[in-house]
């Protein structure tokens, strides 16, 4: 079994960020990054996936150089090699993110499998699993809680968490999967393995070399504002008086 993992960087969420001075993007002097915690579990169904029925783990990721790092890690988790497709970060949208995926994956051959995570937490757009999986013409099954594979029958089971309860969906291999966090828990990488990553294969592609002449964006960042600070909180003389302002200003009854 041939499994493709989108794992991306992003920037850490307990980080405290800054904007730039005109408010397009993030200012990036001083934060810190990790791997996008859905793209964990993605990586780590793959890897319990493999386990299960043999086969091959392939990393694939978006950005420069400065990547690598993240790349690595993920190796360090047991994927057996990674594929990273040169582009800056502001340079992609959901659309072109997923049209670079499909590439990715048409270039690779027997693919079985190709596993998002949900969302990144940097967007949350929760877009590119989708659209990849329409650039393909590939089934799909997104927020999967459950991942069972028969490979004789050439079909995954899908268990996913709606309004409702839960979901089960029967999906025909090649297919699209997006993991939700209660897919399962990452392992975490132990010294040796860490060790053995830096030997592993990192591809280096380029659009170019995935034919990718169309990199218009469709979407466009015209600024970007932090939260609102909290505010002070206030103390009431009497019950009916919180009744009050929960009722009237907070709106919370």
């Amino acid at each position: 079994m041939k499994i493709l993992v989108a794992f991306k960087r992003v920037i850490d969420p307990d980080a405290r960020i800054k904007l730039t001075a005109d408010k397009t993007a993030v200012d990036t002097e001083s934060v810190e990054y990790k791997a996008n915690p859905f793209c964990e579990n993605a990586l780590e169904e793959a890897l319990r996936l493999k386990e299960e029925h043999d086969g091959e783990v392939v990393l694939v990721s978006l950005g420069g150089e400065d990547i690598t790092q993240t790349i690595r890690a993920g190796l360090a988790m047991g994927a057996d090699r990674a594929v990273r497709v040169e582009i800056e970060d502001k340079a992609l949208d959901s659309d072109l993110a997923a049209r670079i995926f499909a590439a990715v994956y048409k270039e690779e051959e027997d693919v079985d499998l190709f596993i998002f995570g949900k969302q990144a937490v940097d967007g949350d757009n929760n877009q590119v699993g989708q659209l990849t999986a329409q650039y393909l013409g590939l089934p799909q099954a997104c927020f999967a809680s459950e991942v069972e594979v028969d490979e004789d029958a050439g079909e995954a089971t899908v268990t996913r968490e709606v309004d409702g309860g839960l979901e089960t969906l029967a999906v025909k291999l090649p297919a699209v999967i997006t993991a939700d966090l209660r897919l399962n828990t990452p392992r975490y990488a132990k010294l040796p393995d860490i060790m053995k990553a830096r030997k592993k294969e990192i591809e280096e592609l380029d659009l170019d070399d995935l034919e990718i002449e169309d990199t218009a964006l469709k979407i466009e960042v015209v600024s970007l504002e932090e939260p609102p600070k909290r505010k002070g909180g206030e103390i009431v003389g009497s019950v009916d008086a919180l009744v009050e302002k929960l009722k009237n200003e907070a709106r919370a009854l």
